[in-house]
């Protein structure tokens, strides 16, 4: 304890950063890096795997009739009216086919850093030059004026359709995204809304191939990490608060038995994104691409009750992006399919990166946006896109997103269902006979810090259909269920509500602090003691906070029983019928609670 008190943090991420490997999966993105980088490698959560079959399928995926029903339909038109009125933009019906002034964007473009409207080209499927197409050269609509068509529909069966070259049997990231639809390729997403993509067409087993796959090309690909040199490095699993039991175990085996590495250990998101910050109390709000979770963290503990889940992300406001431009006859004649297409996607969610924003009044902006027709090079076709203060804006009114288009996985799946923050160490397990007793791998049996830890005969409610800032003020009120001394509560709640968290790809997004900061408060009920309301500047880029925070914590905690080793996990470690469950820590051990302190 001395010691970490005195040493430089640096030299602490030198002596023990170099063999820990931290892994951040998403349902879009996966975050993978060492633990002594700065930042992480991100790569999208996706695989392309080559296929024969007939007919061929583009995307497996838990797709149903993806149809808007009537309900949802005039859900989403009210709801884009409630928004208007507060922006003070025309209705929805009033401003469809009439001309209005263009607002200046110069400055926009400049808030958010981006010059150009991005334009992918189809990625090479052909194992010659694999190397060179795993970072891709993107072309821009600039860089393709005065260029003629023919010259590209002349120079595309040379690249794409050569006889010469062998195809790859499985493609990874960005890469899987642009694969054009004439390509004998499935692409497959192993994790969808804050869980593994379970359906009868995508089975357990192919999920688990897939992210072995797509971590095992990471790791060997950009971080140099061979598997013959994995038993020498440690894992950290940051993971949502939206996994289950199972979950959790799948993806430890991925992580032991199929990587071979030689211990790991789990931490959730919202614990490590307070270390991410140096933070010890907050409520960390974590936007993603497909869902938006809610907790808060007490002195470095979770609170259990306090867990929320939307089922919405950065992906649902690009598909209301393209939604509102149709409606207002702004969006090209093209072919533009966000489920099927992943090109599609790219795209829309580089239009809503570089021009949505909350704000008062009109925003409009010119923009490049780009076709992608199958065997045919990306075509351009200039647009005004306009109302993009409102898809952000479905954040406060989720009927405006429609996000229910993809299925949950199916819950009989999970047999042995137990919430990740429900705390299971009072549960006498049975005893391995070549263990001393007391001690399990990978479990913090018999520590004294767990014998004040207050026990909940109930899970917390897992998803919500509100709205985020009435989702925020019911996780904050819900934390007075750990407090029976009333100064003690309100003192907690007055702290949270000041130490507002955003992390996530949508915290990025221009204007949405002070949108929080005003909508939380005016959700706070009239009868509780709270007058301020205070979102706090990210001291890490926003994508990378709980991955930087499983960093600090890996390192912090190296060689503590947490830690399960690959031997006791395969041999006759925790395993799904044995009444056994892995459970995460919520509370921060004396190391990192002097390390945030020093």
């Amino acid at each position: 304890m001395d010691y970490l008190k005195t040493v430089v943090p640096s030299q602490l991420i030198a002596e023990r950063g170099s063999n820990i490997v931290v892994i951040n999966p998403g349902s879009a993105n996966v975050r993978i890096g060492v633990a002594r980088q700065d930042t992480p490698s991100i790569i999208p959560h996706c695989i392309a795997r080559y296929t024969n079959q007939t007919p061929k399928l583009n995307v497996q995926d838990q797709m149903l009739n993806c149809q808007v029903t009537t309900a949802q339909q005039m859900e989403r038109q009210k709801a884009y009216d409630v928004i208007a009125s507060f922006l003070k933009i025309p209705f929805l019906d009033d401003q469809v086919g009439i001309p209005r002034k263009m607002g200046r964007v110069d400055g926009h473009n400049h808030h958010n850093g981006r010059g150009k409207d991005e334009c992918f080209a189809w990625a090479n499927v052909y194992e010659q030059d694999a190397k060179s197409t795993c970072t891709p050269e993107r072309t821009t609509s600039e860089d393709r004026v005065g260029e003629s068509s023919e010259e590209h529909r002349d120079e595309l069966p040379k690249q794409l359709h050569s006889t010469e070259n062998r195809l790859r049997q499985f493609i990874i990231g960005e890469e899987a995204l642009r694969i054009s639809p004439t390509e004998p390729y499935c692409v497959r997403r192993p994790i969808r809304r804050g869980h593994l993509n379970i359906s009868q067409q995508y089975p357990l087993q192919q999920v688990i191939e897939d992210l072995h796959a797509i971590w095992d090309w990471i790791l060997t690909e950009k971080l140099d990490v061979p598997r013959s040199h994995r038993n020498m490095y440690s894992v950290v699993l940051v993971l949502s608060e939206t996994f289950d039991t199972r979950e959790m175990k799948e993806m430890l085996s991925v992580v032991l038995r199929d990587l071979h590495f030689s211990s790991a250990v789990v931490h959730q998101e919202g614990l490590a994104a307070v270390f991410g910050n140096g933070l010890s109390t907050a409520c960390v709000v974590n936007m993603g691409a497909q869902t938006t979770t809610v907790i808060c963290i007490e002195d470095g503990a979770a609170l259990p009750n306090t867990e929320k889940t939307l089922q919405f992300g950065g992906e649902d406001i690009s598909r209301c992006l393209l939604w509102t431009q149709r409606h207002h006859q702004t969006w090209p004649p093209i072919r533009t399919d966000l489920l099927t297409r992943p090109m599609d996607l790219l795209m829309l969610n580089k239009l809503k990166e570089n021009y949505c924003e909350i704000k008062e009044g009109e925003l409009d902006a010119v923009s490049i946006v780009h076709s992608y027709e199958e065997g045919q090079p990306p075509g351009s076709h200039k647009t005004r896109l306009t109302a993009l203060s409102v898809p952000p804006m479905g954040l406060f009114y989720p009927a405006l997103l429609v996000p229910d288009v993809y299925p949950p996985p199916p819950r009989s799946w999970f047999n042995d269902y137990d919430d990740m923050l429900e705390e299971t160490y009072h549960i006498e397990y049975p005893r391995r006979p070549d263990l001393v007793e007391g001690m399990y791998p990978g479990m913090n049996v018999g520590l004294s810090m767990w014998d004040n830890y207050p026990i909940f005969s109930s899970k917390p409610k897992k998803e919500e259909k509100v709205g985020l800032a009435e989702a925020i003020t019911s996780s904050i009120l819900s934390s007075d269920m750990l407090n029976d001394i009333m100064t003690g509560r309100i003192e907690l709640q007055r702290k949270l509500f000041c130490s507002i968290q955003l992390i996530g790809g949508v915290a990025l997004t221009a204007g949405l602090i002070p949108a929080v900061e005003e909508r939380v408060l005016h959700a706070i009920p009239p009868n509780e003691a709270i007058d301020t309301v205070e979102v706090l500047q990210s001291r890490t880029r926003t994508t990378d906070v709980p991955w930087k925070g499983g960093a600090i914590l890996g390192i912090l905690d190296f060689g503590r029983d947490a830690w399960i080793h690959r031997e006791d996990w395969v041999r006759s470690g925790i395993h799904i019928n044995s009444n056994r469950k892995y459970r995460d820590s919520y509370y921060l051990q004396a190391q990192a609670m002097s390390y945030i302190n020093s």
